[in-house]
C-alpha cells in the first residue's frame, strides 16, 4: 500500500502505471467522490474526449469511474 509523504506525494505502483500506460510528466486528476479519492489519468487528448462526450461516446474517465464503482461493489 502506498504511504503518502511528508509533502503529499504518492507513489503508483509501477504494476498499475504499466497498466494505465503511465509514463514520467503525465498528468492525472485527483477526484474526490465523498469519501473516496480516485486518481485518474488525464487524457492525452483533451479536445477528442471532450467532442467524445458531446457525441455521447464513452470516455476513458467513464469507464474509470465505472471500473471503480464495480471494484467497491465488490469489497462490500
Amino acid at each position: 500500500m502506498p504511504v503518502l509523504s511528508q509533502k503529499g506525494w504518492v507513489v503508483i505502483p509501477k504494476k498499475l502505471r504499466e497498466r494505465y500506460g503511465l509514463k514520467k510528466g503525465d498528468r492525472v486528476h485527483v477526484i474526490d467522490y465523498g469519501g473516496v479519492i480516485s486518481i485518474v489519468p488525464g487524457s492525452k487528448n483533451p479536445i477528442e474526449n471532450a467532442l467524445a462526450v458531446l457525441r455521447g461516446k464513452p470516455t476513458l474517465t467513464g469507464e474509470l469511474t465505472g471500473s471503480r464503482r464495480e471494484d467497491a461493489n465488490r469489497e462490500k
